[in-house]
């Protein structure tokens, strides 16, 4: 769909009335969610967080298991303990979390989250939506289940969220340096995002690239400095060992999929050729920044090992950046699926887990191929316009 085509009217309405049925259908998940987050549920990853920060304050392993802490997970066919996976600068943070007692601390934490989350929001919000639109895009974000379900487990997303969403803005306004210092900065605790600077310093935006690298590579050293090299050793042998939890309903990656598909070395293969096909379309095509920021923050959940429903937080701005085309409606309807809907499919069937039990995961190959078709046609506009004239 051209954009003069999504500018006249009888779309106009019939992207108003996905809107508003999106609205309706969110503002009923939101009703169910709140209980379930409000509710005296434990500390799950909040609680790691907390061991971790107490271990590295001891002179411990920020990374191994400390029950009861340390969250054990158990499902029909699956069991797990989850310790910090986040890389050794989280163990300075999560000193932070041990200063008060647990679930004080968890609030307070909340309380960030839910501040950064409403300006990310916001500053989308007033970048791409107005009229009618606005509110019921608003009600739609905040019905999202990595929003409810990052506050459930007490992750620490939401910040970053704010992180990437200024880096998107400073990327459109052509500010690369702000951008390098965002990206940078949230590279430092989400390594996967390396994705971004990598492809956008391909496609020739250097500058931005390469501040990036270095806000990362400074934060990285401040760990060496305060613990020396072997918390990253700690750090590296645990990421390697965590390969069964790929299963997990709410990972939505390409190594997701294929695990419970029963051919786990078929997301290596996949989340290569991803990433591979991207570098390539980058360096040769040097397309547009935002076209190479939605395919890098999209990149950096499917091609990762455990791309979990709360990383789709981090695609809001390209969901509304494309809100005009139908694939980002129904992608945005597949991610405000909450999360105990979906783990209930545990100890389902193969098939049933690798189809509605693995809806996060289809939705972001839907947001691939609506991606890909987008460019495919930006690319071949200016040819039609040319044989036209």
């Amino acid at each position: 769909m051209d954009n003069d085509a999504t500018n006249r009217p009888p779309w106009r309405l019939l992207k108003l009335a996905a809107t508003a049925g999106l609205a309706l259908m969110s503002l009923w998940i939101i009703t169910g969610e709140i209980p379930r987050v409000v509710s005296d549920h434990g500390l799950w990853d909040f609680g790691a967080f907390v061991a971790s920060g107490h271990a590295a304050a001891a002179g411990l392993d920020p990374y191994g298991i400390y029950p009861p802490l340390t969250p054990h997970v158990v499902f029909p066919g699956f069991e797990s303990w989850n310790p910090n996976l986040n890389p050794p600068i989280s163990a300075l943070l999560f000193q932070t979390f041990g200063l008060l007692e647990p679930v004080q601390s968890l609030r307070i934490w909340w309380m960030i989250s839910i501040a950064s989350y409403i300006a990310a929001v916001a500053l989308l919000l007033r970048r791409y939506s107005g009229g009618l639109e606005l509110p019921l895009l608003a009600i739609w974000a905040f019905a999202l289940a990595g929003f409810w379900d990052t506050l459930y487990l007490g992750q620490v997303y939401m910040p970053f969220v704010l992180i990437a969403v200024v880096a998107w803005l400073s990327l459109e306004k052509d500010d690369g340096v702000l951008a390098g210092i965002m990206i940078g900065l949230l590279m430092s605790m989400k390594p996967n995002f390396a994705v971004w600077p990598v492809l956008l310093f391909l496609a020739g935006h250097r500058v931005t690239g390469l501040v990036s690298v270095a806000i990362a590579a400074v934060i990285a050293t401040i760990p060496l400095v305060v613990f020396g090299p072997q918390i990253y050793v700690d750090w590296l042998r645990l990421v390697a060992s965590d390969g069964d939890r790929a299963v997990f309903l709410t990972n939505a990656s390409f190594a997701g999929l294929a695990a419970r598909a029963g051919v786990p070395a078929a997301g290596t293969v996949l989340a290569a050729l991803l990433l591979l096909g991207l570098a390539g379309w980058a360096f040769f095509r040097r397309p547009l920044v935002v076209a190479v920021s939605g395919f890098a923050l999209l990149a950096s959940l499917l091609a990762s090992p455990l791309g979990w429903i709360h990383y789709t937080l981090f695609l809001l701005p390209v969901l509304l950046h494309h809100w005009q085309r139908p694939w980002a409606w129904l992608a945005a309807a597949a991610l405000a699926i909450p999360v105990p809907v979906i783990l209930g499919y545990f100890g389902a069937s193969r098939l049933n887990q690798l189809t509605a039990g693995s809806i996060y995961a289809w939705a972001l190959v839907l947001m691939l191929i609506g991606l890909i078709t987008a460019e495919l046609k930006q690319q071949t506009a200016p040819a039609q316009e040319a044989f036209l004239r």
